[in-house]
């Protein structure tokens, strides 16, 4: 028999518990119980006025940015509807049902303004990163770092070449972007020439380093690798170098926030040069689990810098015939370092044993003399070397290394974050910090959250 909806009149009232509404298994429920808004708020405090009228409340604001972040809700606008629709959503930000949601425009109001000064969104990522440390989910025995580019919200055609000259127009019709463009090219790390910049948001790189030449912005992660938690993150250009340069100061602030330091760091070749191991080796006492950039070893069957013997103590190389590279062959008057500006010593042999040697076609074929550049960093590169053939690398390292490619993924395809909505290197740092603790947030939830205490109604003691 088919059913049919009754036509009898709705109930005049209606007795509606939200908190009985939201399920205990739901990710906002398990989230909402490691999140401590009375550190924000005394964080903030200072940046708001003492008299004049109330302001929306900022842990609103902030539980409105994590659910857009969280199921991956780029638009500001549709955020505000889904809150306004959504009980669940209702419940974390603890709207009632006949409460009005803010109007979108707040947002960039406040994230502009005092959340930007008083840098609030790095604070409540350092909290939740200090509530997973609490929750025991950081070891600290070794942490691994990578970047992932992430696509600046411009286009390819608004955009002009490195000869060209840029007229930005008045101060007054500037854009924010090219604002901090501009402020930023009096600072001391003013952005290199490019070979393209963009109009719309000039702080974006044009790069082509992995497929498709297009402008975008890197996201740098720093993960403990016991449960995968970010432990820092930082925005920067697309650009490589800059990615390295990310990880001196995360490390740095990493050690200054929580007191801790991880025993190895683990990354690609692109943190395997010889600065960045001598910073690592020498300053920090860490170990590089991290392949080195190197060109010892020739492909083509000629002897490469590996197949030269490196004396310490006496400060030369003895080639496979047994014969010396030296820095100097003559006494200067005035001393000479032999550094090059490339941070290497270049190691020469004699020209007569060059000629009369018998490997004189597998060492140096087209010179007259063979010649070594050795790098300032070598000891620490050759820690590193050392640290690549032990069984830890080969097989524990290079695998735990791949845990922080899977957040970038989880970032991408889980949490819709592949292109940037907002403009400049600041804007683009607020939206990688809320995303990493947003991910937090969901690994807290997995491995630490618990359910609610179910309410029972007990038999009173006669």
């Amino acid at each position: 028999m088919m059913g049919q909806l009754a036509a009898n009149q709705n109930a005049l009232f209606y007795d509606f518990n939200l908190e009985q509404r939201i399920p205990d298994k739901h990710l906002l429920r398990k989230i909402d119980q490691f999140l401590d808004f009375d550190q924000i708020r005394s964080h903030l405090h200072p940046f708001y006025s003492h008299t004049g009228r109330p302001s929306i409340d900022p842990e609103l604001m902030i539980r409105m940015l994590l659910i857009g972040y969280c199921y991956g809700i780029r638009s500001e606008r549709r955020l505000c509807e889904e809150i306004d629709f959504n009980l669940a959503y209702r419940w974390f930000c603890h709207i009632g049902l006949e409460d009005e949601i803010p109007d979108h425009s707040t947002f960039s109001k406040n994230r502009h303004g005092r959340y930007r000064d008083s840098d609030t969104f790095r604070f409540v990522f350092e909290t939740v990163v200090q509530r997973c440390m609490e929750e025991h989910l950081v070891k600290a025995e070794g942490f691994a770092v990578d970047g992932s580019l992430i696509h600046a919200d411009v286009s390819r055609q608004n955009a002009v070449s490195r000869n060209k000259v840029i007229d930005w127009g008045p101060a007054n019709k500037q854009s924010r972007p090219v604002k901090e463009y501009l402020e930023s090219l009096d600072d001391e790390c003013a952005p290199t020439t490019r070979a393209s910049t963009s109009l719309t948001d000039p702080e974006a790189y044009w790069t082509a380093s992995r497929g498709k030449a297009q402008f975008a912005y890197s996201t740098n992660y720093m993960l403990d690798i016991q449960f995968g938690i970010i432990v820092d993150v930082e925005a920067s250009p697309g650009n490589r170098s800059d990615e390295v340069a990310c990880t001196q100061s995360m490390l740095d602030r990493i050690e200054s926030n929580y007191d801790i330091k991880p025993k190895r760091l683990m990354g690609d070749t692109a943190y395997g040069t010889g600065e960045m191991l001598e910073w690592l080796v020498k300053e920090k006492q860490i170990e590089p689990h991290v392949s080195v950039w190197d060109k010892s070893t020739h492909k083509d069957g000629t002897f490469g810098g590996s197949d030269f013997t490196w004396h310490e103590e006496e400060g030369y190389y003895q080639c496979p015939a047994g014969k010396r590279l030296q820095r100097f062959r003559r006494a200067f008057k005035k001393p000479r370092t032999g550094i090059t500006k490339a941070n290497t010593i270049n190691y020469s042999a004699s020209k007569y044993d060059c000629d009369v040697c018998e490997y004189k076609h597998q060492c140096c074929p087209n010179t007259d003399t063979r010649r070594i550049k050795r790098s300032i960093y070598e000891a620490s590169r050759d820690v590193a070397r050392a640290i690549n053939q032990t069984d830890q690398f080969k097989k524990q390292s290079s695998a735990e290394r791949k845990k922080v490619e899977m957040a970038f993924a989880h970032m991408k395809r889980n949490l819709n974050f592949h292109r940037l909505r907002l403009r400049g290197i600041k804007s683009a740092n607020d939206e990688c910090i809320l995303v990493a603790t947003v991910q937090n947030l969901r690994k807290l939830a997995k491995y630490r959250g618990q359910p609610p205490p179910k309410k029972r109604i007990s038999v009173p003691e006669i």
